[in-house]
């Protein structure tokens, strides 16, 4: 293997120290360093413990959510329902990759799994990095076509061909993490001491190429796929509402209204001549239609926020980094800022696994009720699997108590028969 360059191992998810220092400095101790004045965090306790929090919560949070979208018939085989359930098995795969990156950093940085863990690890985070992502682009248009375009978009949003977007996004995920793959190994670092998990690249070239994809891949297309749906979806929303508000103040509370609108046909019954159909206020005058698409707004703004407060602050670090390779940037707080925040940004980039559940599926009340019955249906299970044990207990209990009066009558008549003519 040739000796790589000042570019040629960076690795942003294990290495302390950026990419040329790591080259420059491999025979010198780290505080060999111009920039030893400026202390680093704990990285050895801070993030084991991050990745274990995130771990245990991801883990329960995904496996929770596929089991609700699993389960059931194929009414709730939707589009969404399919592409809701990639993105947890998504997070899933890379969450239990997780606590072998918090041993590999509670051991300063040492790879003890060997060289296949290291590279599927990697190749594990890469995938979960774009399919993820993609997989909630693929969410925001499918909501975007359902609540602005719901008549047109009908042939469009089949499960079948949702089914077959979710195996194009899969094709596409691996093929963006081949190069991570390929690249990945282990490396003895001998200015740590330690058999570090770090990147490969053959080339200055090949190094801006694959972390520039990253960037615009894995973060800025998909942020303006999801933008722009969700500000479509916003305003078709805030205008239904502004509609619906002029038309409820065009005909007070008590003057009828006999003109029908798509949300009140339920009001009037076709045997009957039209029924006055009122909408019905709250005590702050609002209308309910008006506060479901206020929650709906919130829901869609903490989706977008969520997404970009998790993935920015590691986006814009290694953009730094690109700067600084470039040279840039070529100062102390620069270097501080790669060998410390980009672990800590990472972490927060990881937790989005965490929190999709949460957003996608917890907060919807179809899904909080499937998953009520879900539990209601297991605990009804386990109480009829403890209700059958303990009657098998019972009549095991039964039998053996006429079986034990059996043999003390035998053992009387022993005692009391005759032992025949003397």
């Amino acid at each position: 293997m040739a000796v790589p360059n000042d570019l040629s191992i960076f690795n942003y998810t294990s290495s302390p120290f950026s990419t040329a220092e790591i080259y420059v400095n491999t025979s010198l101790p780290p505080t060999a360093s111009p920039c030893s004045d400026w202390s680093t965090l704990p990285m050895t306790t801070v993030i084991p413990t991050i990745y274990s929090v995130i771990c245990v919560l991801g883990t329960i949070g995904n496996t929770l959510a596929v089991c609700v979208l699993a389960h059931g018939g194929s009414s709730r085989r939707t589009v969404a329902n399919t592409f809701m359930l990639n993105l947890c098995v998504s997070d899933l795969l890379f969450l239990l990759s997780l606590p072998l990156w918090a041993v590999y950093y509670s051991q300063g940085y040492s790879w003890p799994f060997g060289r296949v863990t290291c590279k599927i690890c990697g190749a594990l985070h890469t995938l979960n990095l774009y399919a993820s992502i993609f997989f909630i682009s693929c969410m925001s248009m499918d909501r975007y076509l359902a609540i602005v375009h719901p008549l047109r978009s009908q042939r469009a949003r089949d499960p079948k061909r949702a089914r077959l977007m979710c195996v194009l996004v899969w094709v596409l995920a691996c093929a963006c993490s081949a190069p991570t793959l390929a690249l990945r190994d282990t490396y003895h670092l001998e200015g740590l001491g330690v058999e570090a998990c770090v990147i490969f690249y053959p080339s200055h070239i090949s190094f801006l190429t694959l972390v520039l994809m990253k960037i615009v891949l894995g973060f800025l297309l998909p942020l303006l796929a999801i933008s722009c749906c969700y500000f479509a979806i916003g305003r078709h929303l805030l205008t239904d509402t502004v509609l619906v508000r002029m038309q409820s103040q065009s005909h007070p509370p008590n003057m009828p209204s006999f003109k029908l609108s798509e949300s009140q046909e339920s009001c009037c019954k076709p045997e009957r001549p039209p029924t006055p159909c009122v909408s019905p206020r709250s005590s702050s005058g609002k209308p309910p239609m008006g506060r479901g698409v206020e929650r709906v707004l919130w829901t869609v703004a903490a989706v977008v926020l969520a997404f970009f407060f998790c993935w920015f602050p590691f986006h814009c670090v290694t953009f730094i980094d690109i700067l600084k390779s470039e040279g840039w940037l070529d100062s102390c707080w620069v270097t501080w800022t790669i060998n410390n925040l980009t672990p800590l940004t990472l972490c927060l980039g990881f937790s989005n696994s965490a929190i999709n559940p949460v957003l996608y599926c917890f907060l919807g009340n179809h899904f909080r009720g499937h998953l009520g019955s879900l539990c209601k249906g297991l605990c009804a299970c386990l109480k009829a699997r403890g209700e059958e044990h303990s009657r098998k207990r019972g009549s095991f209990s039964t039998r053996l108590s006429s079986f034990s009066r059996k043999l003390s009558d035998l053992k009387d008549l022993a005692i009391v028969e005759p032992s025949g003519p003397s």
